[in-house]
């Protein structure tokens, strides 16, 4: 079992918080202020697919028993440090401000739709995937909504996650819940909530205010303490509830 690690990068000091118990997936572990925020090695395994020992082994087994009902689940996305979600980051902005021509609010409004501001990504934690069925074949961009629905390539991929995913602690993130705010519903993107849900308790506890406004990429000096306390509570915790 390949096991991988990334190297962290940082100006801002490792203050570690302790966990408290909270929910049934909750665990007394400690997490630094860089591995929150993705800059921070860690321990990440399997070949394409990149997670945290006991979020990889579940992974396997959900895979396998996808295996048996004809569905191959493949990993599009896993971990990502901060470094590469600050490039998906400036790419989107610069294409928005300078390609399409938007004003900076509108360019980071339109970013956010889908795609985190660096260092507060779940990806960061080495606990979420995006993921497909592998044997589903389809042209252009493999996370659109619509291809998880009705008539999709994925749609018998979505029902079996439906019905199996929780079997495995893996949860929807983004649910197409109505009154859900903040990013978009993407029927792709899921947790492993074992791991995740103290990381969130942990996240949650940092002054996110201070931190983002300490950062340097294209569009950060547009954030406002307003705008970034309306992003906490609406892209952060707007989400399936059953991983708060």
């Amino acid at each position: 079992m390949k096991r991988r690690s990334f190297i962290k990068k940082s100006s801002i000091s490792g203050l570690a918080l302790t966990m408290m118990p909270n929910l049934p997936f909750s665990k007394e572990i400690e997490y630094s202020v860089l591995e929150l925020m993705g800059k921070e090695e860690i321990e990440l395994y399997g070949e394409g697919i990149n997670l945290r020992k006991e979020a990889h082994d579940a992974f396997l087994e959900m895979k396998k028993a996808a295996y048996s009902d004809g569905i191959d689940i493949k990993i599009v996305s896993s971990y990502r440090n901060f470094d590469r979600q600050e490039s998906i980051w400036e790419r989107k902005y610069m294409r928005f401000t300078e390609d399409d021509g938007m004003e900076p609010i509108q360019a980071i409004d339109k970013i956010i739709e889908y795609s985190t501001i660096p260092g507060t990504s779940r990806h960061h934690w080495g606990t979420d995937i995006d993921i497909i069925d592998g044997y589903r074949k389809t042209k252009g961009d493999v996370l659109v909504p619509e291809k998880f629905g009705t008539g999709g390539p994925f749609e018998d991929f979505k029902k079996w996650m439906d019905v199996n995913s929780n079997k495995f602690d893996f949860y929807l993130v983004y649910t197409n819940d109505p009154k859900r705010r903040g990013f978009k519903y993407e029927p792709w993107h899921y947790s492993y909530a074992p791991i995740s849900i103290p990381m969130l308790t942990a996240y949650r506890r940092l002054n996110i205010v201070q931190l983002l406004r300490e950062e340097e990429f294209y569009g950060s000096q547009h954030f406002t303490a307003g705008f970034i306390k309306n992003y906490v509570r609406n892209n952060i915790l707007d989400i399936n509830t059953e991983l708060l």
